[in-house]
Formats: structure tokens, sequence, C-alpha cells
């Protein structure tokens, strides 16, 4: 079967497909985000928590976990951009919010357990609002921020070598790291945003919802990070 070729964007749709687009969209980030959240609150309170944090973060297993993530990631999406099954779309949603969940149980454990656990409603408190006001700003000005993906593609190579350095050689990133990722992951919600309204199929909904997703799911992490960090100050 020939796959269906996108033409036209959902900025250059109709505007009832344009609407469409953006509700399907938005719907089925909501899930993902409730999905996650109803993972994360299995793992993080599971038996095996503390035994499955504490593998992934020994040594260089983080080294391990980071690099089958950005695989699973990769997949996940092209499954997710399938133009030939609407099955396989879901499935790589599906499969990337099981990825998140378990990357992110070491980071929640740890804020639950050793911090403070009313943090972790903060932080994504926080990044709601965050997102709102920034996906708002993309719909009120409908700018293109496409310029942003050179910006942010040397950005992540820096962030990530950074990254692996401190896990190499043991250094904390500490709060400036944390903070600058903040800004990091403000910039790849605007390029994310717009990059779906401008160059995305109004078909391709599952597809947009997995790349806001991910964008979400970076800002909620370096928040945490960043409200983790000042509350070991106090």
């Amino acid at each position: 079967m020939q796959e269906q070729t996108f033409t036209l964007s959902a900025a250059n749709s109709p505007a009832s497909e344009r609407a469409a687009f953006i509700r399907k969209t938005y719907t089925h980030l909501a899930g993902a985000l409730l999905l996650f959240t109803g993972l994360e609150y299995y793992l993080v309170n599971a038996p095996f928590a503390e035994k499955m944090a504490m593998a992934m973060t020994s040594g260089f297993s983080w080294l391990i976990v980071l690099a089958a993530f950005m695989g699973v990631g990769y997949v996940s999406d092209r499954l997710a951009r399938s133009q030939s099954s609407e099955g396989m779309q879901y499935l790589g949603l599906g499969l990337f919010v099981v990825a998140e969940a378990i990357i992110f149980l070491p980071l929640l454990f740890v804020a639950k357990n050793f911090s403070d656990a009313g943090l972790i409603p903060t932080a994504g408190l926080m990044t709601l609002l965050l997102v709102g006001g920034l996906t708002a700003t993309v719909f009120i000005t409908k700018k293109d921020f496409s310029f942003l993906g050179g910006i942010l593609s040397i950005g992540f190579f820096v962030a990530l070598g950074f990254i692996v350095c401190s896990m190499i050689f043991g250094f904390s990133l500490g709060l400036v790291f944390s903070s600058v990722m903040v800004l990091f992951a403000a910039g790849s919600v605007l390029y994310t945003t717009s990059n779906v309204m401008h160059h995305y199929h109004p078909s391709q909904h599952v597809a947009a919802s997995l790349a806001l997703f991910s964008a979400v799911a970076l800002m909620f992490w370096y928040i945490l990070q960043v409200l983790m960090s000042l509350s070991g100050r106090d």
C-alpha cells in the first residue's frame, strides 16, 4: 500500500482542520501526561523501587540507561510518525511514555524519600504554568520559532557532554546547570510548539503530542532538580 504524502501544514490548513488538529494533539498530550503520572506513582511506590533506582544509577549504568532511552526515543518517534498505521502511532507514543516513566524513577524516588515530597507536585504545577505561557506565546504571536532548531541542537550536545563527563569524573552539575537547562527546555517548548503548528500535517496529532510530551518532561525534570537543589541549601 502506498503511503500518504503530507502536503499542507496545520498552519496552512482550513480553520476547521487546524482546530481539530490542535484539539486532538493536546488531548493526546493530556492523556500521555496522565499515563506518565499513573506509571510514575506506581513505580515510585513499588516494593522494588529502591533497588531499581540504585541499579539504574550505580557505576556506569546511567550511561547505558541514557543510551537505551535515546534509542527508544528514536524508535518511538519513528513509530508515531508512521503514515501507514494508526496503531503503530499509538504504540510509539505509549512506548515513549513508558520509557520516560522509567528514566524518571531515580529522580522522583530521591525527591520523595530523601528530599521534600511536596516538591514533586510543585514542580509539576510550575511546569504546566510555564508550558501554558510559552504555548500561548506561540499561538498569540503566530511566530515561527524554527530558527531555534540549530541553537537547541548545539545546546543538546553541549549539555550531553557535561552530563557524560559528570558521570565519568564524578562531579556534580549543580544548580547553575539545572537552571540553564530550564531555559533550554523553555526554548524546546517554544520550538516544538511552533514546529507542530508550522510543519506538522493535521493528521499527525499523535506524533505532535509525543514531541510536546518530550519537551514538557524535559522542563519538569530540570525544574524539579532546581527545586531540590534550593531545598537542600535551606
